[in-house]
């Protein structure tokens, strides 16, 4: 978690959103912006004193006294809008999260990265939180020079006038033109929306997440459903107690994300269904805190079903059903999407509808910025095969990760690139630690991606 900071709208709008609680002007001393300090991330961050070294650190230290393997770790840089903050303090952020990892202490980004690459403890990927208007083009650059591999952008809704209530301070159109460079960046896309926001209502909250999965200008990778929360010292915590706001029941509540759940196509991530802010900290908003558990008890009364990655994941399944995939083959899923043309492969067991690993390959639009993806150029925006972690370097015949699931997708995609978008280079967005299994396939390295010629 990067250290406090105001929002960086506040200079042109006079304010922060008004459901946001934390940063440095708020009743939560010491916390970031949209965060109460309260949170276990956040509760980390204060006790590190924000230091990103020591956060990962003590992180990683913690992790391997529970038992878990940490040759593969995953940053996410979180803590109001990271972009926004000065450059020098940028660099030296995501420069000692890579040292951190590598035990060396680099002088610049580039340094950090060349050893972080070689690290015993791989970073496979850093995802930064951000603002649409803070993910133009020169953000995406600099993004994609620190490694980062995937966005969470903050969109909260796809209507105009509840983005002007709440000030939002950015339009939709400037979430759309962020889908569309970002996914042409190679990157994936996470959205954060908020149901239940002012003025808006149990149909429009329906009618809105149907425009969002399909409607071409939005479709994210994947999705942090964050129903929206009354907490103290906030603009809507005025209009809540003056009634001019009234959250929704906790079994409408319940009953719309449930229906928000079964609208989720089956290449999009449901990565949360609600905030880790305390209960005690929320005035009104959600009650229960297994909000997901609740809307998928309601789902099967309902008789529908929820299709997203992380239900259908080898690991989850395995965990909560106590099943394995029998009859494993390839799945193909093409569709449109902020002016590219992209292909969802996966090895999955179609009867029991488990999902094993996948890919998501992109054709990218006319309009991509990069050079290194100009002119017939296909990019791998994501490659993951579920299960438990195995370490680098080792194989377990009980679990899916090594077993040449990732290799039979990249081939595939080779062929696609190849045969059908007339792509004469595929390009690869890899997370650091990540970037010696491409090289072992015969790609390099090539500004911040790894490359290959097709024949």
């Amino acid at each position: 978690m990067c250290k406090p900071h105001r929002c960086p709208h506040i200079s042109f709008t006079g304010n922060i959103c008004v459901y946001c609680p934390g940063g440095p002007d708020s009743d939560f001393e010491y916390s970031t912006q949209s965060y109460t300090g309260y949170e276990p991330t956040s509760m980390r961050a204060i006790r590190a004193r924000y230091d990103p070294y020591l956060q990962t650190r003590h992180r990683i230290e913690q992790l391997k006294q529970l038992g878990h393997s940490v040759d593969k770790v995953e940053f996410i840089v979180m803590g109001g809008t990271f972009m926004a903050l000065p450059e020098e303090y940028r660099d030296y952020f995501i420069r000692n999260l890579h040292d951190a990892l590598s035990g060396h202490t680099s002088n610049n980004i580039y340094e950090a990265v060349k050893y972080s690459e070689r690290s015993l403890t791989k970073c496979i990927g850093i995802t930064i939180e951000t603002r649409p208007d803070y993910c133009m083009k020169r953000h995406l650059s600099d993004m994609l020079t620190y490694g980062c591999t995937r966005l969470e952008i903050g969109v909260q809704s796809v209507y105009e006038d509840v983005a002007r209530d709440t000030n939002r301070g950015h339009t939709v159109k400037a979430v759309c033109e962020s889908f569309h460079l970002a996914k042409d960046s190679g990157f994936k896309v996470v959205a954060h929306m908020m149901p239940d926001l002012p003025n808006v209502g149990l149909e429009r909250d329906i009618e809105q997440f149907t425009e969002f999965f399909e409607n071409p200008a939005f479709r994210p990778d994947g999705l942090k459903l964050y129903p929206t929360l009354v907490i103290r010292g906030t603009g809507l915590y005025e209009l809540w107690k003056s009634g001019r706001y009234k959250s929704y029941s906790p079994s409408d509540l319940i009953e719309l994300v449930a229906r928000i759940l079964a609208l989720v196509p089956p290449w999009t991530r449901v990565y949360r269904v609600q905030r880790d802010i305390p209960m005690p900290l929320v005035s009104s908003g959600v009650e229960h805190g297994n909000l997901r558990e609740l809307a998928f008890a309601r789902m099967k009364d309902l008789g529908i079903q929820c299709r997203d990655v992380r239900t259908r994941e080898v690991g989850i399944q395995e965990i909560h059903h106590k099943v394995r995939p029998y009859q494993v083959e390839l799945v193909r899923r093409d569709y449109v999407a902020n002016g590219g043309w992209e292909t969802f492969l996966s090895y999955e067991d179609p009867d029991q509808d488990i999902l094993i690993g996948l890919l998501r390959l992109r054709k990218c639009s006319e309009e991509t910025f990069r050079f290194e993806l100009v002119g017939g150029v296909s990019i791998v925006r994501e490659l993951h095969v579920y299960g438990s972690v195995v370490p680098v370097r080792s194989r377990d015949p009980t679990k899916f990760q090594h077993q040449g699931f990732g290799m039979l997708l990249m081939e595939e995609a080779e062929r696609i690139a190849r045969e059908e978008h007339g792509s004469g280079k595929i390009a690869v967005i890899s997370g650091v630690g990540t970037r010696n299994y491409y090289k072992k396939i015969g790609y390099r390295l090539q500004g911040p991606y790894m490359v290959k010629h097709l024949k």
